[in-house]
């Protein structure tokens, strides 16, 4: 995913703009992979089956039991992809490849801090630390809603 963001950006212009879009559009086959065979591992239950032989249509079968059932990785996925996407925004603008000033970036911090972490630790670590906690905070996020919206873990 680094690599084809750094060639996206390298080739057109820097700027996170292209970042973003290139990230996006490399996790795109991973996201339908795993939408496809949630609906794969769904459409074979008894539940979806059982719905069928009451005379359900697919628009209700798919909108009440399938999609339910597809939601819920989807949403683990995605926001485990976020923290991912933060991160390596965070490492290419600390390669110097993401962000140019004088627009804010944490990687771009914590690699201007380099030169002054004996002198001002805290140049680099109170960056280090908003990387860490938006990461941790994204995937508990996930986790959360996972549980909320997860039909399988209703009771």
């Amino acid at each position: 995913m680094q690599i084809l963001a750094s060639i996206v950006i390298d080739s057109v212009t820097y700027g996170m703009t292209l970042f973003v879009i290139a990230v996006g559009l490399s996790a795109v086959p991973n996201y339908a992979r795993l939408v496809r065979a949630s609906v794969l591992s769904a459409r074979e239950q008894l539940y979806v089956e059982a719905a069928r032989a009451l005379g359900s249509r697919d628009l209700s079968i798919v909108a009440r039991y399938i999609l339910p059932n597809v939601v819920a990785p989807l949403i683990v996925t995605g926001t485990l992809g976020l923290g991912t996407a933060i991160l390596s925004a965070a490492a290419l603008s600390f390669l110097g490849l993401g962000s140019q000033p004088p627009q804010p970036e944490w990687g771009r911090m914590l690699s201007e801090g380099r030169d002054y972490l004996r002198e001002a630790w805290w140049i680099s670590t109170v960056p280090g630390l908003g990387i860490m906690l938006t990461v941790l905070a994204m995937n508990l996020l996930g986790d959360g809603l996972r549980d909320v919206l997860d039909p399988r873990l209703k009771v």
